[in-house]
């Protein structure tokens, strides 16, 4: 059930309709029934998979605060009877205990992700080198389709479980409110990859009826169908032509073209799912995370990843970089790096291995495929540089005043953009020799005519299509400018009733006569549907 989908369109109102007359403790078994049915209905045998990383995780949550519970409860019992070593040795007992549960928790989940989803991309590497090597055997595939959404949701039970074990949030008592925690619909799909503690604020409250907050909720909605339908899936077109094509006929400036329009559909794409995401938990009263904050007005990379699929890179960087800095073993090759590197070398150790572990992590999340992990590399490789790079920048600023003024800010914006695209274009081609080939022809195939010459009009895109898109663009700009004093719908709720009737009719007329629909009017998925 796609979100762009009618089936989806209908579930959606019945759904509002249902939530709002059914009495208020009973909202959200309501949701956690409709979430299960939408992945239900997106595979028979996906709630199983869901149904068990939730059964795990909320009996070895369960399992790791009984353990401290009773580690509290015994130790004010015998206060008075236990030495200082006792004590410690007791709580080392029961810490050690917690660890193996949780990490026993955490491989059987993951190992469930690594095998349904990667398990076809490992096979198929292992028969290449065997083959390579000489060898004639070849193992079989695995016949397993993906479950929608499940590196999310192993993502946020994860995340669950690890905050569990170090005491952030209490373990979830009530199994079936976990169950809507791990399950919820509208985020399954594409994220946001939600905290526990962030999203039971609201997940599990009470929600009377309330027309500003449903009309907010369905307003940002719209404006998510309209990057996806109007901007999104008619930008495609050129992109496949481009990179799925003849590939010789499309080199030189028809790469940098590729570039710029896969960065148009990524980013209407995903942050026009996400809109829609958080606009139908906010149409029921519940609050779910921003993920994106207007990545593409950074001045570096390193602030890009910080503005992009934000949730995902917080996630990343509190189970996986900053655990893997600061272990034992990290801080005695740091040690060791120091004494026969020099200091310069030791102390950059657990900040490079730390953020290669964390790249490479990203890189795989992103697909079975040896393009995402290159592309993950390359991003790494990028920001390490840059930081490197950082006594010189500030020497340079030293001697140009140029910091903080509008044309060099313009500069550093403009840079990140073609930065960020030329490592997508991993996204782009079929497999990384290929992306290497067509980027190299950016500087050997002198083709440039071709953004005036006509030729952008033999993509599969008519002028009237290269017209929508730039007002599309133009309109995520002025939306993006407006947002930095503040919630373009307030501001837009604020005013008299005929000009919000105009500008959200509009809106609506515009998804409606100017979207790019398939046959019957089917729309395409959305791009992280794989991830």
């Amino acid at each position: 059930m796609l979100l762009t989908s009618y089936e989806f369109l209908g579930f959606l109102a019945v759904l509002l309709v249902l939530y709002y007359l059914v009495p208020r403790g009973f909202q959200w078994k309501l949701l956690l029934a409709a979430s299960y049915l939408f992945y239900f209905v997106a595979g028979p045998l996906f709630p199983l998979y869901i149904l068990v990383t939730t059964a795990t995780t909320y009996l070895v949550s369960c399992r790791i605060e009984g353990i401290g519970r009773r580690q509290s409860v015994y130790l004010k019992e015998n206060k008075g009877s236990l030495s200082k070593e006792e004590k410690k040795a007791y709580k080392q007992k029961n810490k050690t205990a917690q660890w193996r549960w949780m990490l026993a928790c955490l491989l059987f989940n993951l190992g469930i992700l690594a095998v349904v989803k990667y398990g076809n991309f490992a096979i198929s590497n292992i028969n290449g080198l065997v083959q390579a090597l000489g060898g004639r055997g070849e193992f079989g595939l695995l016949g397993i389709i993906v479950p929608m959404g499940i590196s999310f949701y192993t993502f946020q039970s994860m995340g669950y479980l690890i905050d569990v074990y170090r005491g952030v949030v209490p373990a979830e008592r009530n199994f079936f409110r976990l169950a809507l925690f791990v399950s919820f619909f509208p985020q399954l799909i594409q994220g946001p990859i939600s905290r526990f503690g962030d999203l039971s604020q609201t997940l599990f409250s009470e929600h009377p009826f309330e027309g500003k907050t449903l009309c907010l909720g369905l307003q940002r909605v719209l404006w998510g169908y309209f990057k996806k339908l109007v901007v999104a899936d008619r930008v495609v077109t050129g992109i496949t032509t481009i990179t799925r094509g003849g590939i010789s006929e499309y080199e030189g400036a028809y790469v940098f073209v590729g570039m710029m329009f896969y960065a148009l559909q990524l980013y209407a794409d995903f942050t026009g799912g996400i809109d829609i995401t958080i606009g139908v938990a906010q149409a029921m009263g519940i609050r779910v995370a921003e993920n994106f904050n207007r990545p593409f007005f950074s001045k570096s990379i390193k602030e890009y990843w910080n503005r992009w699929h934000m949730t995902m890179g917080s996630w990343f960087t509190d189970y996986i970089f900053y655990p893997i800095s600061v272990c034992k073993p990290m801080l005695k090759f740091s040690k060791f790096a120091r004494a026969h590197f020099g200091e310069a070398v030791g102390k950059r150790m657990p900040v490079y291995l730390s953020s290669f572990a964390v790249w490479s992590a990203t890189g795989i999340w992103h697909g079975a495929s040896w393009n995402f992990i290159v592309w993950g590399l390359a991003n790494w490789v990028v920001i390490m540089i840059s930081q490197e790079l950082e006594p010189l920048y500030a020497r340079f600023h030293g001697r140009f005043s140029v910091q903080g003024k509008w044309g060099f800010k313009l500069f550093q914006v403009l840079r990140t953009i073609l930065l960020m695209s030329s490592l997508r274009i991993f996204d782009c081609y079929r497999d990384v020799g290929t992306a290497f080939r067509m980027f190299g022809t950016l500087f050997t195939r002198w083709n440039w005519q071709i953004l005036w010459d006509g030729s952008l009009l033999e993509l599969g895109l008519s002028g009237l299509d290269y017209g929508i898109l730039a007002a599309g663009l133009l309109m995520m700009v002025l939306v993006s400018l407006v947002q930095r004093t503040g919630s373009v719908r307030e501001k837009i709720a604020a005013r008299p009733y005929p000009v919000r009737f105009v500008l959200w009719y509009g809106l609506f007329l515009l998804v409606l006569l100017m979207g790019a629909y398939g046959v019957g009017y089917d729309a395409s998925q959305f791009i992280y549907n794989q991830f």
